[in-house]
C-alpha cells in the first residue's frame, strides 16, 4: 500500500522553510501597512476637542490625498503583500484538502483490514464445511448409499442393517440440511465480502489518487511562494521606498496616538504600573523575539515591534489590562487583529488570531478572552502575535509580561 506519510512531510517541510525566509519582509511590508492604517485608527479622539466640521474637511482631504496615492500605487505595481496573502490562503485551502483525504485514506484502510479479517474467518469455515462433507460423502460411499433412500434401505443384507440405516439417515437427515444451508450461506457471505473488499480497494485508489494530486497543488504553490519571493529579492529599490514609508508613517502615527490620549478619559489607569507583572496573553513560547535583527536573505537590520508566541490554534488570547477596542477587523499582513487603548499613551495589539470576539469601541477587562488563537497573518503559524506601546512607540513585551 503506498505510503504518502514522508512525501507529505516533506511537502510541509519545504514550506514552512519558504516561510521562514519570508517572515523577516512579510513583518516589515505588514508592519508598513499597520501603521498607515493605524493612522486611521484613532483619529475620532484625536480631534475631538477641536472643531468637528474644521478637521472632518481635513480628515476627508487626507483621505482623498491618499485615495489618490494608493489608485497610482495599484497601477504601478501589484502589492506583493496581496499576494502573498492570497497565497497562503490557497494553500491553507490545499491543505485543509489533502488533510479531508488522507483521512479518507486511512478509513478506507481500517475498513479493508476489517473486511479481509471477515473474509479469511468465512474462508477458514468454508474449508471446515468442505471437510465435513468430504467425510459425509466417504460415510455414505462405505454404505452404498447413492442417494436413493428406498434403494439404500431395500439393499440391506438383513432386517438388522436396514434398521441401522434407516435411523443413520433420520439422524442425519435434519442435520444435512443445516449444514448445507449454512454452507450456502457461507459462499453468499464470502462473496459479497470480497465484493465489498474490491470496492474498498477502488475507493482507497481514488483517495490515493486524490492525495498525489494535492500534493502535487502543495508542490505547485510552494514553487509560486518562491517566484514572489524571488521578485522581491529582485525589488530591492521597492524594499527601501517601503522602509522610508515606514519611518514616515511611524513619525506620524505616534503624533495621532499622542494626540488621542488627550481625550481619552475612559480607559483604566495606572498601566505604567504593571511592568513585569502583567499576565500573559495566551500560555506558550516566544518563537520570535523582539527588537533589532538580521534579515537573513537581505543581510539588512530588521526591527520586529513585538513578539510571536506559539500557542495551539485554539487557545484563547487574554487582555492583560483593561481598556477600550480600537480596531477589530482583517489586517493585510497581520490577519484578525485588535488593538486595546489602555489610556496614559499605552497600547496593546493581538494578531494572527481565527477569531475576534469584540468590536470597536468595547469596552474589555483584563484578562477577558478578546479572541481565539490562530494563523490567520503572513506567518502562516498557530500562535498570537502582540505588542505594547506607548505614545505609539513599540516597546519590549518581555519587559512588561511576567518571568515564566
Amino acid at each position: 500500500m503506498h505510503d504518502t506519510r514522508y512525501t507529505i512531510q516533506d511537502t510541509e517541510n519545504r514550506i514552512s522553510c519558504i516561510m521562514h525566509h519570508l517572515s523577516g519582509i512579510f513583518l516589515i511590508l505588514a508592519s508598513c501597512i499597520m501603521y498607515l492604517v493605524s493612522i486611521f485608527l484613532f483619529t475620532d479622539t484625536a480631534f475631538a476637542a477641536k472643531d468637528p466640521k474644521e478637521e472632518y474637511r481635513k480628515l476627508q482631504k487626507e483621505i482623498d490625498t491618499h485615495k489618490e496615492k494608493l489608485e497610482k500605487a495599484k497601477k504601478a505595481e501589484h502589492s506583493v503583500l496581496e499576494e502573498l496573502d492570497r497565497t497562503n490562503r490557497d494553500l491553507s485551502q490545499t491543505q485543509a484538502e489533502l488533510r479531508k483525504y488522507i483521512g479518507k485514506r486511512k478509513a478506507a484502510e481500517n475498513e479493508i483490514r476489517k473486511v479481509e479479517a471477515d473474509i479469511s474467518a468465512n474462508r477458514a469455515k468454508l474449508e471446515r464445511q468442505k471437510e465435513w462433507l468430504k467425510r459425509k460423502l466417504r460415510i455414505m460411499q462405505k454404505y452404498g448409499y447413492s442417494g436413493d433412500v428406498v434403494i439404500l434401505l431395500s439393499t440391506s443384507e438383513d432386517i438388522t442393517q436396514m434398521m441401522r440405516r434407516w435411523r443413520y439417515i433420520k439422524e442425519l437427515a435434519g442435520y444435512d440440511h443445516k449444514m448445507l444451508s449454512e454452507y450456502k450461506e457461507t459462499i453468499k457471505n464470502l462473496a459479497e465480502q470480497e465484493s465489498r473488499l474490491k470496492a474498498l480497494h477502488a475507493e482507497l485508489k481514488k483517495s490515493e489518487e486524490k492525495i498525489k494530486a494535492n500534493e502535487k497543488a502543495i508542490a505547485e504553490k510552494k514553487r509560486s511562494k518562491e517566484t514572489l519571493l524571488s521578485s522581491v529579492r529582485k525589488e530591492k529599490t521597492s524594499y527601501e521606498k517601503m522602509l522610508k514609508e515606514l519611518k514616515e508613517a511611524s513619525n506620524k502615527l505616534m503624533e495621532i496616538i499622542r494626540r488621542s490620549e488627550e481625550a481619552e478619559a475612559y480607559a483604566a489607569k495606572g498601566f505604567h504600573n504593571l511592568k513585569g507583572k502583567l499576565n500573559w496573553p495566551v500560555n506558550g513560547k516566544v518563537v520570535i523575539p523582539y527588537g533589532a535583527q538580521k534579515d537573513p536573505q537581505f543581510n539588512t537590520p530588521v526591527f520586529r515591534n513585538g513578539i510571536h508566541i506559539k500557542a495551539d490554534d485554539d487557545a484563547m488570547a487574554k487582555v492583560v489590562h483593561g481598556g477600550k477596542v480600537v480596531f477589530a477587523d482583517w489586517f493585510k499582513g497581520y490577519g484578525q487583529l485588535v488593538i486595546i487603548s489602555h489610556g496614559e499613551g499605552y497600547h496593546t495589539l493581538y494578531a494572527n488570531l481565527a477569531e475576534i470576539f469584540y468590536k470597536v469601541g468595547d469596552i474589555i477587562k483584563g484578562q477577558q478572552a478578546v479572541g481565539k488563537v490562530g494563523e490567520s497573518g503572513t506567518l502562516n503559524a498557530p500562535g498570537l502575535y502582540f505588542e505594547v506601546r506607548y505614545k505609539g512607540k513599540p516597546l519590549d513585551p518581555m519587559q512588561w509580561l511576567k518571568k515564566k
